[in-house]
């Protein structure tokens, strides 16, 4: 005859069953997660979908090409850097490869994007102007992956007045203010960034087996409102047309969320390595 006794340790060995096996599933279920998250996010960017991206855009080649506006078309360039986010904490690289495409518009304008990996790229929409060249503002898009949820965010910007990028004259150690004022999609309100914009001198860059001039600024920003943080960059520009040859950039910005503030950070460079853009 068996005793309430008897039964105890068959139903412990039970209960420990239960519990080793569900402590199996929740170790099981972390690691998944840690992997998932570990693996999400950005990689490297397509070449072949920005020259698809270009031929449906509405862009044609113009006339006068000399006029600080490169050809229209994409551009190779490679490039190393990392994004970061503080809250949630997350990192996604970019590069090597990061195409950039030249899009023309109508009243003379042009626009230079690059696309930093797969879920970040960046535009500037620039201006020939009085011998010159302006910039009128710009786009940032990104795209962080958190396994369970994607988050989008786009920046835009606009510079009013339009801030001087070239000037027709300028002399190593000159400076002047640039200031831009945007928004952030997910935050509310606005922000500024501005500060000097110091011509560095003219320089001989190497691109392929070519030698070419190029302009040499330095640029520091501070941003207020409802991002705040620092910006820093140095920027190569093409002397015959004003594209961009090459990018090394330090940002960081804070941004108050719902969960509290977090801080993007981005460290990166680029730098063009063929002046022939395909379509």
């Amino acid at each position: 005859m068996s005793t309430e006794s008897d039964g105890a340790p068959a139903r412990r060995s039970r209960r420990r069953v239960v519990i080793i096996a569900v402590l199996a599933v929740a170790v099981v279920a972390v690691v998944t997660t840690v992997v998932l998250w570990n693996r999400s996010g950005a990689h490297e960017a397509s070449t072949s979908d920005a020259q698809r991206r270009f031929r449906e855009s509405s862009s044609t080649e113009l006339a006068n090409p000399t006029v600080l506006r490169p050809a229209a078309g994409v551009y190779s360039y490679r490039g190393t850097g990392t994004e970061s986010l503080s809250l949630p904490p997350k990192s996604q690289t970019q590069g090597p490869r990061m195409p950039a495409t030249v899009t023309h518009h109508a009243n003379g304008c042009w626009t230079f994007r690059i696309d930093y990996n797969s879920a970040h790229w960046q535009n500037w929409n620039y201006c020939p102007r009085s011998g010159g060249l302006v910039e009128l503002g710009g786009e940032t898009f990104e795209r962080w992956d958190f396994v369970f949820t994607k988050y989008d965010s786009t920046s835009t910007f606009t510079c009013t007045p339009a801030s001087v990028v070239i000037r027709s004259t300028m002399q190593p150690g000159e400076h002047w203010q640039q200031t831009c004022t945007g928004t952030s999609s997910g935050t509310k309100g606005r922000a500024t960034t501005s500060g000097p914009y110091t011509f560095v001198g003219t320089e001989k860059l190497r691109v392929g087996a070519a030698a070419v001039d190029a302009y040499h600024f330095r640029q520091v920003r501070t941003m207020s409102g409802n991002q705040t943080g620092t910006q820093t960059a140095e920027l190569w520009f093409s002397v015959a047309n004003g594209l961009p040859l090459r990018n090394e950039r330090k940002v960081s910005v804070k941004t108050d969320t719902v969960v509290g503030a977090s801080t993007y950070t981005e460290t990166g460079d680029f730098e063009i390595t063929s002046l022939r853009p395909v379509h």
